[in-house]
């Protein structure tokens, strides 16, 4: 039967690829951004069907809540106008407000919005936060504005959606090309139409209400979570060999938390280059070294490598905390590791999946392995509504419950559907989704 249900997915696989390459506008969509928008409906229509979900309701869930597309007209610095195009899609809001990030890049269009969207909704489903999915963003390069322009077009941005987002609505918070800041300008405007509303985004400056821990969130989740899988398998993180592609916020306190456990970092890469040390990269050294020259590049304590074989290095767990797509079939068989930890957003084809699965390699998903960032917004959003804030080891500790819980609860999935740890932690998602939906009455 589950072999019948990956062949039916393969086909529509196909189908929804010649379909993204043939209408018009979608052929603007990228590479990666397809392949996580093929994958990612792809493992949900295989997890609707392992649940026998109703046809009626399997649409349902696909569906966006609302799709936002708004022009944010500003003065520039030299006195010039300039337009964007803004975009919001909240996903889905059976389980809680709609929660998901907004970025600031040239290529944000709608198709690229709504798969992040859907994928949010599922991920806050897998960690148990009472919240659905959506995602924002506005077409411009942040590189190219000033501060000044940045802030203008935030609060024009805010001004157009201020009546759609809110508390117990929509959360924003930050993703690639905004921060804090771009937060804390959110919440300036948004406070003039609505009052003071601290909780009405997260990623916030720690002076307006942010929470501790919230930088580190998402690498303390893959730590919590990298526990929990080789605690199934009777490991430790000490002794371990690691190998981890991409040094940013992610990757860097991924990096730095796992070697204070006693894991030992065998090679690390960044955008400006790769080392390897079959001893161990002394990883504060690194961490100075990477501020001081903004990389990893030149750095004197390992070999340099060549960035693209960072995948393949022998290790026994490797952890992509970069781009998606990074993995595919071209490098699947040479990749060495026991392990993968999906720190990155689709860093794995399935065209690698299903090579690296017959290879024997467990993989834990993106979709539950960097959800600490999520989680740990979330409790932000309690700490506002309350008005009382927790000190760092309350947020950990909740954040090592949480990822903990949700190890247990997906391996569960996977012993119900006989599935890998993808497909259990897809099926636990719509699940979850899918029960919250049908108990508000979906069809009334």
């Amino acid at each position: 039967m589950f072999a019948c249900f990956c062949l039916w997915f393969i086909i529509l696989e196909f189908w929804l690829v010649c379909y993204l390459l043939t209408t018009p506008s979608l052929q603007t969509v990228s590479g990666a951004v397809m392949n996580a928008l093929v994958a990612t409906n792809r493992n949900f229509k295989l997890a609707a069907r392992l649940l026998g979900l109703d046809s009626k309701l399997e649409k349902s869930l696909l569906i966006p809540f609302r799709e936002i597309k708004v022009e944010c007209t500003i003065p520039k610095d030299d006195g010039t106008l300039a337009s964007f195009v803004g975009f919001r899609v909240q996903h889905d809001n059976a389980r809680g407000p709609m929660k998901g990030g907004i970025r600031y890049h040239p290529e944000v269009d709608p198709d690229e919005v709504n798969a992040l969207a859907q994928l949010m909704t599922w991920k806050t489903a897998v960690a148990n936060i009472p919240y659905g999915g959506a995602k924002g963003g506005i077409g411009c390069n942040p590189g190219e504005l000033s501060v000044s322009e940045l802030e203008r077009l935030t609060r024009v941005f805010t001004q157009k959606i201020h009546d759609l987002i809110g508390i117990h609505t929509d959360v924003p918070a930050p993703d690639m090309g905004t921060g804090p800041q771009t937060m804390a300008w959110i919440l300036d405007e948004y406070s003039k139409f609505h009052g003071y509303s601290p909780a009405v985004v997260t990623g916030k400056p720690i002076d307006l209400g942010g929470s501790l821990g919230r930088d580190a969130a998402t690498g303390q989740g893959v730590l919590f979570a990298t526990e929990a899988l080789l605690n199934e398998h009777g490991k430790t993180i000490s002794g371990q060999r690691f190998v981890i592609q991409g040094f940013g916020n992610v990757g860097a306190w991924a990096a730095q938390l796992i070697s204070e456990q006693g894991g030992k970092i065998v090679a690390i890469s960044d955008i400006t280059g790769a080392m390897k040390n079959s001893k161990g990269i002394d990883i504060p050294s690194l961490l100075k070294h990477a501020k001081e020259h903004n990389g990893v590049k030149g750095f004197h304590g390992g070999d340099p490598i060549d960035p693209k074989s960072i995948l393949v290095e022998d290790c026994d767990i490797l952890i992509p905390a970069a781009l998606g797509g990074v993995i595919n079939r071209e490098n699947a068989n040479d990749i060495k590791a026991k392990f993968i930890i999906e720190a990155a957003n689709h860093p794995t084809d399935p065209e690698a999946d299903e090579i690296l699965s017959k290879k024997g390699v467990v993989i834990l998903p993106d979709i539950y392995a960097n959800s600490g960032g999520v989680t740990v917004s979330y409790f932000e959003w309690v700490q506002n509504i309350q008005g009382f804030m927790w000190d760092e080891k309350k947020v950990n500790s909740e954040l090592k419950n949480y990822m903990t819980k949700g190890f247990k609860d997906v391996k569960e999935m996977c012993k119900t559907h006989d599935c890998d740890l993808r497909m259990g932690a897809f099926t636990l998602g719509v699940n979850r989704v899918a029960r919250a939906t049908v108990l508000r009455g979906w069809e009334a």
